[in-house]
């Protein structure tokens, strides 16, 4: 609990109405979500504005407002120009600043995020570093998981977030940050130690309309890292050079830079990679010292994941051999790359991908596993980038012996349209189009030959389909599992 005059800190309303001495319990900006005591925040979304909502949030028990105008409501306002930035710096004012107590890793970049954020977690742990994770998949410390709804969370979840790990004991948290939430402003107030940028490819240009704009957004984690002055000394920012976007990054950054990648020269470079069924060996090379590594996952994206959770973790303190060695353990993330374990004489693989570069990188690298033909299984998500469609479609019918297009989460639109989106990239007769999503997966393993390799792309860990307004259990993994038993039952 705290007064509002205690959480004016580092936030300047342009007006205050009402009382400062009243004391506040909890911060909210659901109005049904609302209890006694609250602050309610007035939000404008993308198709709801919580101004709206604020006298239903008052009959509920809210006794204050930040908003960005007047309101017709009992309570203390607090008005602002931007209410998602003082919801940011209030939040971490309320908990008490708790990224400010621990070691902070955010991890940006279209592809990757998830698996580096899990590898900087694994590391720290195997060096007996007490650390939870932010992601797209759940929040997790000590083996308790809790699911998340975006991979960032809204700024008064993140605090109310990382004030539960530090009081249950973390030591560091290592998250995803989003493109939407760096624009957002959904962390502000949050002091990142470290920053780690992964790649850029075409993803959500519905929302940043160019790669220039989408760049800068990710650029923004970068700049929050601080000046470079005394109290930034420690600071590090961690950037894939071999990038085409790492320039705008490292002009972004103040603080110092640690470099990786494996065909630019870098501070952490991969070397010498041979690729078998086991998974990849290669030599990192950092100040003229080399640590070999044995990945046991599948893919060159998977070394510039580990490279990049190497350098993370090299950045606040842990030992580079340490820190290779435990690469060499690292375990398999769930719905990337993914094998789904079956006895039939074909492989089936689950994966996340869902923009160009990423179903590129995963149709590559199923490729060379086998010397057998795959197929891929994909669609594209409604109501998200269109653009992206059409390239999506030509990579596949490119690299892929066989392209079966259906439907992922076709939300407010028309599956069939989704999949015109896609063709129109197309050219070759190596496709073949099944809208409905178990049809697809079953489809490509009825017809499965010996030692193919079977890519169902898009889901990765997600256990859901969106059609319309309606969400609905669908896991690919199960369904897959389901086709080969009826397959050889």
């Amino acid at each position: 609990m705290m007064k509002i005059r205690e959480l004016l800190d580092h936030i300047s309303p342009c007006r205050v109405k009402g009382d400062l001495d009243q004391d506040i319990k909890s911060l909210e900006m659901d109005s049904r979500l609302v209890s006694e005591g609250a602050l309610f925040f007035c939000i404008r979304g993308f198709t709801v504005d919580g101004h709206d909502y604020a006298a239903q949030a008052a009959d509920r028990g809210a006794v204050a407002f930040l908003t960005e105008e007047e309101l017709p409501v009992d309570g203390t306002q607090l008005i602002v120009r931007d209410s998602r930035r003082a919801m940011a710096q209030l939040a971490a004012r309320f908990y008490n600043y708790p990224s400010d107590r621990m070691t902070m890793i955010g991890v940006t970049g279209t592809n990757g995020k998830t698996s580096v954020t899990h590898f900087i977690q694994d590391l720290l742990k195997r060096a007996g570093t007490e650390a939870g994770m932010i992601g797209t998949m759940y929040t997790e410390l000590k083996g308790i998981q809790t699911e998340t709804v975006n991979t960032t969370p809204e700024s008064f979840t993140l605090q109310k977030r990382l004030n539960e790990m530090y009081l249950a004991g973390a030591e560091a948290v290592t998250m995803e940050v989003s493109s939407h939430a760096l624009h957002l402003g959904r962390v502000h107030g949050t002091a990142f130690d470290v920053a780690v940028f992964t790649n850029l490819s075409q993803d959500h240009l519905d929302y940043h309309q160019t790669m220039d704009q989408y760049a800068q957004a990710k650029s923004l984690l970068f700049s929050q890292l601080g000046s470079g002055g005394e109290t930034d000394a420690y600071k590090r920012a961690v950037i894939n050079v071999d990038d085409s976007y790492a320039d705008i990054m490292l002009g972004a950054s103040a603080v110092p830079v640690i470099t990786y990648g494996i065909e630019k020269p870098c501070d952490v470079r991969a070397e010498d990679l041979e690729v078998s069924p086991e998974g990849i060996r290669f030599t990192i090379r950092l100040n003229q010292q080399s640590y070999p590594v044995q990945l046991k996952l599948a893919g060159t994206f998977s070394v510039y994941n580990a490279l990049a959770a190497f350098a993370a973790v090299y950045a606040i303190g842990i030992e580079p051999e340490q820190a290779a060695r435990f690469l060499s353990e690292l375990p398999q993330v769930r719905g990337r790359f993914e094998r789904v374990e079956t006895d039939a004489p074909f492989h089936v693989i689950v994966d996340y991908a869902h923009t160009p570069d990423g179903l590129e990188n995963v149709i590559r690298t199923a490729k060379e596993t086998t010397d057998r033909p795959v197929t891929v299984v994909f669609g594209c998500g409604g109501d998200r980038d269109r653009k992206k469609r059409p390239l999506m479609g030509k990579l596949a019918e490119d690299l892929a012996d066989h392209v079966i297009l259906t439907s992922d989460n076709p939300r407010s639109e028309n599956p069939e349209a989704i999949i015109q989106d896609i063709l129109s990239g197309m050219s070759k007769d190596n496709h073949t189009v099944q809208t409905d999503r178990k049809a697809a997966i079953t489809h490509a393993i009825m017809n499965a030959t010996e030692g193919e390799v079977i890519v169902i792309a898009g889901k990765g860990h997600e256990t859901y389909q969106i059609t319309g307004d309606v969400t609905l259990d669908f896991d690919d993994r199960k369904v897959s599992l389901e086709a080969v038993k009826e397959r050889y039952s």
